[in-house]
Order: structure tokens, then C-alpha cells, then sequence
């Protein structure tokens, strides 16, 4: 099943903020999942997007999901991090270019850049769930995973960050391709068992 959600141009922020808090809250209200059983797994805008349903979420003193798999999250729409400098000769996939939608957002409109729910690199994370993020050594978008991984640490917000050098954005869905995809989903599926305690040792004996 798949959720009908605005797009811009025609529907810039706060659109897609708006459609994932009714998306989270149709989950719980009609679909009578608990937020417990919830994780959120996005990559590019998704991830941050995820990131912003979060702090909203507890603006509003809502109950979280279980977690968040944020892979190569777009936490800064002011692309202002390191990386966009450092690696823009490298990254294959958005960099030799000002011209790419990093640096043309129609989403933002008339919005702050800067505003948390946008780029959640410039807003607290407390009381956020644990996340794993995930990014690739070469991408433009390194630093805003970083930036994010540096709000958690300071909230004291579990986490782990691992970047898998030489690879490029969303190197994950390579999938078995390639060992650093393996690695990464192999992660995640570690991840997942932390956040729902699932033991291994006995799912092994069924």
C-alpha cells in the first residue's frame, strides 16, 4: 500500500510535513499499529523529512516511533556543510553541478531554511528515538548525516553513524551488488533487533 502525498512545486513546505504526520497518525488511529512498532526507514528527503516528523511529533507531545533508519538524510537545505565543497568533484550523483535539486529546492518556497522542520540539522533533538544513520564517504550530503549524528550525540540521543568510505549516495540500494550495500543492510538488520529486542538466540531455536 502506498500513501497518496502532495508534492511540490504545486505543494511546497509545510505539504510533505503535513502528509507524514497524517500518514503516522492514520497508522496508529486506523491501522491500530502502536508507535512502538513503528520505524521509519527514508532515504534523501524522506530521511530528513523523517527527522522533522520527529521533532514535531514531540513539540506536540505525541508518542515517537521505535526508531529511525536514516540513510544519507538531507538535513540542511542551506547546503552549507564541508562536504558540498569537499566532495563536490567526487560525488557522482549531485556534484559538478549548482544546478541539481539540493541547490533548487521548489519545496522550501517561501519558508526559513533554516526552520528545524526543513532542516532538521539546525534544530534539538531531544526526546528523539534512537537512529542509525548511514551515508557514503564521497557524497555531498556527508555533512548533513554528520550534523544530524552530532544533534543526537548532544541530546544524548541513542545513535549510530558509519560511513562507508568511497561510496556515493544511496549506495545501499545496490543491494547485493556490492559488499558495502550487504554491510550496510546487515546493519540495519542489527539495528532493528536492538530497537524491538528481538533475541537471536531464540529465534535461532525455532
Amino acid at each position: 500500500m502506498t500513501i497518496d502525498y502532495r508534492v511540490a512545486p504545486e505543494n511546497p513546505y509545510p505539504a510533505a510535513l503535513e502528509d507524514a504526520v497524517h500518514a503516522y497518525q492514520w497508522l496508529i488511529r486506523e491501522k491500530h499499529y502502536r508507535p512502538g512498532q513503528i520505524l521509519h526507514c527514508r532515504r534523501l528527503c524522506g530521511r530528513g523529512l523523517a527527522l522533522a516528523l520527529c521533532l514535531y511529533l514531540r513539540d506536540r507531545g505525541l508518542p515517537q516511533p521505535a526508531g529511525l533508519v536514516l540513510m544519507s538524510p538531507w538535513t540542511d537545505v542551506t547546503c552549507s556543510g564541508e562536504s558540498y565543497e569537499f566532495n563536490y568533484e567526487r560525488d557522482p550523483m549531485f556534484g559538478n553541478t549548482r544546478e541539481s535539486m539540493l541547490y533548487n529546492s521548489s519545496y522550501i518556497g517561501d519558508a526559513d531554511p533554516r526552520d528545524p522542520y526543513l532542516s532538521p540539522a539546525f534544530g534539538d533533538f531531544r526526546g528523539l528515538p534512537p537512529m542509525l544513520l548511514q551515508a557514503g564517504g564521497h557524497e555531498m550530503l556527508l555533512s548533513d548525516t554528520l550534523a544530524a549524528a552530532e544533534n543526537a550525540r548532544a541530546a544524548g540521543v541513542r545513535r549510530r553513524v558509519s560511513v562507508y568510505e568511497g561510496m556515493f549516495h544511496v549506495f545501499q540500494m545496490s543491494m547485493d551488488l556490492i559488499p558495502e550495500s550487504r554491510e550496510a543492510w546487515e546493519e540495519v538488520g542489527r539495528f532493528m533487533q536492538i530497537v524491538y529486542r528481538i533475541d537471536r538466540s531464540l529465534t535461532a531455536r525455532w
